[in-house]
């Protein structure tokens, strides 16, 4: 008789905790053996602090905060490692009406267009001479705040003068810029959804455009708990890829968003949800567009925890002052993200896998065929503006952005 495993994971309510939702909801942990529990938290600290404490072996976690736990720059910091992501994009940008309308009076347009409402953005905070804007990100170590800082800087804009970055949990985003609080903010969904259905927000972009192909949610697991728990950190994996294979059918959005929306989960109509899950975005009071790759479950190795993603976040957290580079950070940033153990959990399920553990981030314009069979595909992966992430030439790269 297999061996039963019992695992607590924290999530906060958000769409990209559905991997996990799924897994207990439609069995695939129970196939595994796993006695999944899942707990629901408000914050982004509470779920680092309750991995340090030992109420959680695993989290639905900010892709970056794993490496800020291991590099001391949060507190209490349980050491962590990532053996897979939980799945590619899913957050957006969000601006007031108001100053929306500035953004349009400057050029911005609602295809949600990085490069071209970044710059009417830069316009339209010149216009307000010494008052800067508030923007709001769920975290200091957040996917949301490197690439809201990524986008602003590359559109001229410098995030740490120009405007005022505060910290918010995400289901007070929409009801901090209603109340005048922030003028704009980067969250996942179905945050962002709920702001231009209930508080009069629009999209100004997304972070499909920012950095196509990128990560958000990834698996953080204590790592004593992982080391000394290997058979059952392998049946989660298996139970949350086969998860991932469930809700990235579209034949499943509609049962996944009345899944999700459960008063256990996000606790929210299932009509917020299911814009992000189609790709079909309202992006204003009577604008839809449809966004390619808006949250991708498990295509184009969309739980694969590439080292590559860790490096990039870790050169963010250099450029903006939050660690000193040097080999020894790299390394522990480097060593969070574990596709080693991805691949040898996974290995009985006989699914195609990257067989690099790392690539450069922005160098696949198209979708992109890879391996001796082709059957996994990769990319687009790009950046906004056209800039490339060469892990191999980490110096390099913080060293042409500092200072930008």
């Amino acid at each position: 008789m297999k061996d039963r495993y019992e695992i607590t994971a924290g999530f906060v309510p958000l769409l990209d905790s559905a991997l996990l939702v799924a897994a207990r909801e439609k069995g695939f942990a129970e196939e595994e053996n796993v006695e999944l529990t899942l707990v629901r938290e408000r914050s982004w600290a509470s779920i680092r602090d309750r991995l340090a404490v030992g109420h959680f072996e695993v989290a639905h976690i900010l892709a970056p905060m794993p490496i800020a736990c291991n590099l001391g720059l949060t507190a209490p910091a349980p050491p962590m490692i990532v053996p897979m992501a939980l799945g590619l994009g899913g957050n957006a940008v969000t601006v007031s009406d108001r100053v929306w309308r500035l953004m349009a009076e400057h050029g911005a347009s609602g295809d949600l267009d990085a490069l071209a409402n970044g710059a009417a953005l830069r316009q339209a905070i010149s216009r307000r001479g010494g008052e800067r804007l508030r923007f709001g990100v769920v975290h200091p170590y957040s996917g949301h705040n490197y690439e809201l800082r990524y986008w602003l800087s590359a559109s001229g804009i410098d995030p740490d003068r120009d405007i005022e970055i505060v910290v918010l949990p995400p289901p007070d985003m929409g009801d901090a810029l209603q109340e005048g609080a922030i003028d704009g903010y980067c969250a996942g969904e179905p945050w962002n959804t709920f702001g231009v259905l209930e508080r009069h927000a629009h999209l100004a972009t997304v972070k499909a455009a920012i950095w196509k192909s990128s990560p958000e949610k990834v698996l953080g697991a204590n790592s004593r708990w992982a080391g000394s728990h290997p058979e059952a950190l392998a049946a989660l994996l298996r139970a949350l890829y086969k998860a991932s294979l469930w809700c990235g059918e579209p034949r499943n959005r509609e049962e996944l968003a009345a899944m999700l929306s459960g008063p256990a989960y996000i606790n929210c109509p299932p009509q917020w949800l299911q814009p992000a899950l189609s790709g079909l975005l309202r992006i204003g009071e009577s604008e839809t567009r449809e966004v390619t790759d808006f949250f991708v479950p498990n295509a184009k190795a969309a739980t694969f925890p590439w080292k590559s993603h860790a490096l990039w976040f870790y050169t963010q957290m250099v450029r903006w002052g939050h660690v000193a580079h040097d080999e020894g950070h790299q390394r522990i940033a480097g060593n969070t993200y574990r596709p080693d153990i991805y691949r040898e959990a996974l290995r009985a399920l006989g699914i195609a896998m990257p067989s690099a553990s790392a690539k450069v981030e922005g160098a696949l314009r198209i979708e992109t065929p890879v391996g001796s069979t082709g059957a996994l595909t990769l990319g687009p992966d790009g950046f906004f503006d056209g800039s490339l992430f060469d892990p191999d030439d980490v110096d390099g790269y913080i060293a042409g952005q500092i200072g930008r």
